[in-house]
């Protein structure tokens, strides 16, 4: 790709003939633009549509697009994933913008590390791709809240992906930010940006008639000039089109090729065929099966788009891992919340390995790419650590002292709306409500997502969205209530966002009466969070040691760090981190049995590995190169 810069040139008689020239076309309203020499007319025109034809600077172009989200990869390995994506014919990255990662708090912006949008983008433009990008606002991404900051739900009013104003001032603060970093980006500016999406699947929701046009005027008024595009699946494919943008399609089965006629040929008129998201797997859900397709059968669809015409975007080409505690859910028939690894049975695997998916594509690429495709890196390489034993522990109930003084309230108060984070409430964790109680018999209320409760510190069994009531034994002496409650991630996809706040929601009822003066701690789990208690605080492991809890264990490495997948057997619930990073959450119901641990983020030398484990600790950590994802089922 080059990026094509004018330079002065002395003389100025040639300046001033060019002046007039241009002032004389100008007066004459010429198109002076096409009586410009080619060098002078480069990156004019950008990804333009005529009829059925993608056209990039006047010449025919088709997209072969792959999605790679730089927020689920470590930056480290950025160049890796997107060598493959190329070495694959593949021409053009897609990457969403997570809002909620990017302004956490109300009006404090991170751009940085891994998530350095900027040094992504450049980073493809460097390798020689293209890329079309989907700044949302929503993005769904199976991502929690689909991408949405979750102080947007402060107010009780919230009307999200709507014009109601409360979500457009927060929006357009959002986009001022963002968009002054992306129109340097764009093909135009020379950049690799040749697209911009306009939303994410708004057809689905379709809750306000004017909010597709505000978007698309919000991008174009901040500078957006390239290509503007919509993203719907089959059931919000008629809904979500803006006069002006061009409408593409999201599906896996080849039973919806015919939507590639049936609506953009007929509703939408003439245009160039575009699939925007490809599914090439699926996410999986926690208590479910690991979802898989068979790789066959990609060809075959993949294959067919193309000969029907169209242009593709894998949706996903490489997935990643929902680090932390950023992974969505959903909540139709039942809550069902997202696995940390995002593996999606992509045609990279988690870890960035190659896949049968990989090198049946790369071949059908290539035979599309007259010239050879370049040489596929090498794979990282993989490793076994030694088994770990725990060396130091320290029950929550011990933590709770060193967390400064709780909350103090006289009604339960939901994770968003607590006095933290510079006012913009709890995003992401495990919040600990206590009260004190007099009287044994039948707890209830509504807690969301999953409520661990304790008499003192006795656990007694949950609450959560199938269980909402839990009976208080009779403890003799002074008793605590108290309730351990873990956002396990806000929908992503659905009619229901407006209703995802977390924590305890509402009263909390003893025998039908309210309860009353909670203490409340904001267990948020980042890396500050564990600043507060250093080394010294820890304690030797006891022979039987109480849950919930925080394990330290130390791991030395050689010289050279490599990927590994930390199995956690025996243990129950709950998240590890490593030297402060959150890998993610693990849970014994599966389908997943492995952490994917990145060897960038490990030191040559010692390392600290924190497991805060809910229910049960296991007698040890052991590590494999070979991931465990659990029992597969292919996706109907």
């Amino acid at each position: 790709m080059s990026t094509w810069t004018l330079r002065r040139r002395p003389g100025r008689r040639l300046g001033l003939l060019v002046l007039v020239v241009l002032s004389f076309l100008v007066l004459r309203r010429l198109d002076w633009h096409n009586l410009m020499p080619p060098w002078l007319r480069r990156r004019q025109l950008g990804l333009q549509t005529k009829d059925q034809d993608f056209l990039l600077e006047g010449s025919a172009f088709w997209i072969f697009g792959g999605s790679v989200h730089y927020f689920r990869v470590p930056r480290q390995y950025w160049k890796d994933r997107l060598l493959k994506l190329k070495a694959c014919g593949l021409n053009t990255l897609t990457t969403y913008v997570p809002w909620n990662l990017h302004e956490p708090e109300r009006g404090k912006f991170d751009f940085s590390g891994n998530l350095d949008l900027e040094a992504f983008i450049w980073m493809a433009a460097e390798l020689g791709l293209w890329v079309i990008l989907r700044p949302g606002p929503y993005i769904c991404s199976e991502i929690d809240l689909g991408g949405l900051p979750s102080w947007l739900l402060q107010d009780p009013g919230m009307k999200l992906r709507t014009t109601y104003k409360g979500f457009t001032k927060a929006t357009d603060h959002y986009f001022d930010h963002l968009m002054s970093r992306v129109v340097p980006l764009q093909y135009k500016h020379g950049g690799p940006i040749i697209a911009v999406q306009v939303e994410n699947e708004y057809g689905s929701y379709n809750k306000d008639p004017a909010y597709m046009p505000y978007i698309k005027k919000a991008l174009e008024d901040r500078g957006i000039v390239e290509l503007l595009l919509t993203s719907d699946n089959k059931d919000g494919l008629s809904k979500g089109v803006v006069d002006g943008v061009l409408a593409t399609i999201n599906l896996q089965s080849q039973n919806e090729l015919n939507l590639l006629t049936t609506f953009l040929s007929s509703a939408r008129g003439i245009q160039p065929k575009m699939v925007m998201e490809y599914w090439t797997g699926w996410f999986d859900s926690w208590g479910g099966p690991h979802n898989i397709l068979d790789s066959s059968e990609v060809l075959k669809t993949v294959s067919a788009i193309i000969y029907a015409g169209s242009s593709i975007n894998l949706y996903m080409f490489h997935g990643g891992t929902n680090f932390g505690f950023i992974n969505g859910a959903m909540h139709f028939n039942e809550y069902k919340s997202d696995v940390t690894s995002y593996d999606y049975d992509a045609v990279l695997t988690e870890a960035g390995d190659y896949t049968a998916k990989y090198f049946k594509l790369r071949e059908f690429f290539g035979s599309l790419s007259g010239s050879p495709l370049p040489l596929p890196p090498d794979l990282l390489p993989k490793t076994t650590y030694e088994p770990l034993m725990p060396a130091y522990y320290l029950s929550l109930w011990d933590v709770l002292k060193y967390l400064g003084e709780p909350i103090k309230c006289e009604k339960p108060v939901n994770m968003e709306n607590l006095p933290v984070n510079d006012g913009s409430g709890q995003s992401f964790g495990y919040t600990l409500y206590e009260t004190n109680i007099a009287s044994s018999g039948v707890l209830s209320g509504l807690v969301r997502d999953r409520g661990q409760v304790f008499v003192n510190t006795v656990s007694i069994g949950y609450l959560d969205y199938n269980k909402k009531q839990i009976d208080i034994p009779l403890v003799q002496g002074y008793t605590v209530l108290r309730i351990l409650v873990e956002n396990r991630g806000r929908v992503n996809y659905g009619d229901n966002i407006d209703d995802q706040r977390k924590g305890v929601i509402g009263d909390l009822y003893l025998n039908g009466l309210p309860l009353k003066k909670f203490r409340i701690y904001s267990l948020d789990m980042k890396k500050s969070f564990f600043q507060k208690f250093d080394i010294n605080k820890w304690s030797s492991i006891p022979e039987v040691p109480t849950s919930p809890a925080f394990f330290l264990f130390g791991l030395s490495v050689g010289p050279s760090p490599a990927d590994t997948f930390l199995k956690l057997e025996g243990w129950e619930k709950g998240v590890v981190f490593i030297n402060g990073q959150n890998l993610g959450r693990y849970w014994n119901i599966g389908p997943q049995e492995t952490l994917y641990l990145p060897g960038a983020w490990l030191n040559p030398g010692p390392n600290q590995i924190i497991v805060f484990e809910e229910r049960m600790a296991g007698p040890m950590i052991q590590s494999t190169e070979t991931p465990h994802l659990g029992r597969n089922q292919y996706i109907n």
